[in-house]
């Protein structure tokens, strides 16, 4: 684990790679979801740089993980803002130039973003259960979450992950994606900048969005898109078919830079 400095403080960094890596690949950059942290990628992360012989790089965003707290509203502009703020950040410290970004839910979204910031320098990218719009299944799944995380028990397997910033990243999910300022978000006034290859993974029976949300990006970007709609699959395909996954993503970055 490393961290690099931000306007949010520290953030905490991990670098996946080993002898088969290859230098002249771009690396490939994790965006976690609303609850999610370096550490609940599991092992994913580490298969995923063997499987494609990149490096692979995740980080907590502010406020999760490892990374320093955060206090008070995220803001209702986080989504589009990552790019700006900690992603750009990152590529700084890390020395990235060209890389891949691969999201899942809310992270996704947040790939996007990053993808039309840096269309000289985003080779791929990758959503997995992304929204792209807001829909009655997607508050309804938050709800159902909130009365779930109101059980201690609960509430204490997720503060394993983030410590005393378990109640703040709450409500970083559950108050802004329920509150009046997200009625009528949407991706659609970015997604014509994504000039891209993009691969779109959504399970068709994501509790959180229909298979129109994956659709719609698929549509909505500028460069080629390839969409995979699994069946059987719910929120974390990654986890879930976790080879099927691994084999999808390792194809469409063979034919990236």
């Amino acid at each position: 684990m490393q961290h690099i400095k931000t306007p949010y403080g520290q953030i905490a960094v991990k670098v996946w790679q080993d002898t088969h890596t290859l230098s002249t690949l771009a690396p490939v950059v994790l965006l976690h979801d609303s609850l999610g942290c370096i550490q609940l990628w599991r092992q994913f992360p580490g298969l995923l740089a063997q499987a494609t012989r990149r490096r692979v790089i995740a980080y907590d965003r502010a406020g999760f993980g490892h990374s320093a707290p955060r206090n008070g509203y995220i803001g209702d502009d986080f989504i589009e803002a990552e790019a700006q703020t900690v992603f750009a950040e990152l590529l700084i410290a890390k020395e990235i130039n060209q890389f891949i970004v691969m999201g899942h839910s809310v992270g996704g979204e947040m790939a996007v973003n990053v993808a039309a910031a840096y269309p000289d320098r985003c080779v791929g990218l990758i959503t997995e259960s992304a929204q792209s719009v807001l829909e009655p299944i997607t508050r309804a799944g938050i709800l159902e979450a909130q009365q779930l995380f109101a059980d201690p028990e609960q509430f204490k397997r997720l503060a394993r992950y983030h410590g005393e910033k378990t109640a703040w990243v709450l409500s970083a999910w559950i108050d802004t994606w329920l509150g009046a300022a997200f009625d009528n978000w949407s991706l659609d006034p970015v997604l014509p900048s994504v000039k891209c290859p993009t691969l779109v993974i959504h399970g068709e029976l994501d509790e959180y969005g229909t298979t129109a949300q994956a659709k719609r990006i698929a549509d909505g970007v500028s460069g080629s898109a390839q969409l995979e709609l699994m069946a059987g699959i719910h929120h974390v395909p990654h986890r879930e078919a976790e080879q099927q996954v691994l084999t999808m993503l390792s194809n469409f970055m063979a034919a990236l830079a």
